[in-house]
């Protein structure tokens, strides 16, 4: 992780060299980073990229093929457990990277379970593993697609303590 960090400012120079010899605008660097500085026993070497914008990825916290319970697989808070969204800015802020260069990506897709019983059918509820194509994922196009054509059969629901929308059918 250091030599990531010193490959980012070997960038950045580059950056400043070249918007300064060639009186053209300064290229912005960025980075997809994981939702926490804590990707290993190192981590993130926040001080050496922190003028850098850094794009932090808010989801696959948990899948079907992961986990035998479901779950928001990119939940804004979750209380019992560190594997959430604001967990994960705030661990960036705290380790020194400013709010204004942190970029928040948005999922666009979502996983499907398999319950074990379709009456406990909440966030934490036990399941089989995936419920499509093997892996449980499904585009945002797909999950619309799916509402639209199975209508009042299926449920959209909101959970508040996870800030999430879910569906069941």
């Amino acid at each position: 992780m250091f030599n990531m960090g010193v490959l980012f400012q070997e960038w950045r120079a580059a950056i400043d060299l070249e918007a300064r010899s060639s009186n053209n605008s300064q290229l912005i660097l960025t980075a997809k980073v994981r939702y926490s500085t804590l990707i290993s026993l190192q981590g993130y070497p926040v001080q050496m990229i922190k003028q850098n914008w850094v794009h932090v990825i808010s989801s696959n916290y948990t899948q079907p093929l992961s986990s035998n319970l479901t779950s928001a697989h990119a939940a804004l808070y979750d209380p019992s457990s560190y594997l959430n969204t604001d967990y994960g800015i705030r661990d960036w802020i705290i380790g020194g990277l400013s709010a204004n260069k942190l970029v928040l990506s948005l999922p666009f897709y979502g996983f499907a379970w398999t319950l074990e019983n379709p009456i406990n059918n909440g966030i934490g509820a036990p399941a089989k593993g995936p419920a499509v194509d093997g892996t449980g994922f499904l585009t945002h196009k797909e999950i619309k697609n799916y509402t639209k054509r199975n209508g009042p059969d299926v449920h959209v629901l909101y959970n508040s303590t996870n800030v999430v929308n879910y569906w069941t059918k």
